[in-house]
């Protein structure tokens, strides 16, 4: 029931493809990581407070919890989309649930496994859209599909989950 729910909230939300520029795809993903990694280093201290912002609760957790879920899709949806088959449906319940675990510390050890984590599907976006050329980029299966380009410009913006928390 949660889960329909959500989907449904949001649907209108991606029905507009995002805007995109001259960058070169290769980069954006690590880069936003390396974002979302600096703000997190703030987070050692974290009151175990939940911050309330953009109608939601967030904590450290929940952010790097998004942070990864939100590569991991899209990144699904990248490899489905070059090997010619169709998508799994996203299903994430996303930032509408903050789960029990979300509410842990955010320790040291934390910090190292969230850099390890991203870091290294970061590095898979990286080498799966190396080599790929324009028009493979800005293909579109379908009128309401969006592009692998436009796809990649939407998930560069993860660091929207580590600004909901904040440097603190």
């Amino acid at each position: 029931m949660v889960r329909r729910l959500t989907l449904d909230a949001h649907a209108d939300k991606y029905a507009t493809p995002p805007p995109t520029d001259g960058r070169d795809v290769t980069g954006l993903v690590p880069d936003a990581v390396a974002e979302v990694l600096d703000i997190a280093e703030s987070w050692l201290g974290w009151d175990q407070r939940p911050i309330h912002r953009h109608g939601n609760a967030w904590t450290p957790h929940k952010a790097i919890r998004r942070v990864a879920d939100h590569l991991l899709d899209h990144l699904a949806e990248i490899e489905c989309r070059l090997a010619g088959l169709p998508s799994p449906p996203d299903e994430w319940h996303g930032r509408m649930v903050t789960t029990d675990a979300d509410f842990a510390r955010f320790t040291e050890v934390d910090l190292d496994e969230a850099t390890s984590r991203l870091t290294r599907l970061a590095a898979c976006y990286r080498a799966r859209l190396t080599g790929l050329d324009a028009a493979r980029l800005d293909d579109r299966p379908a009128a309401e599909t969006w592009s692998l380009r436009e796809v990649v410009h939407h998930v560069a913006n993860v660091a929207y989950y580590a600004n909901a928390v904040g440097r603190l």
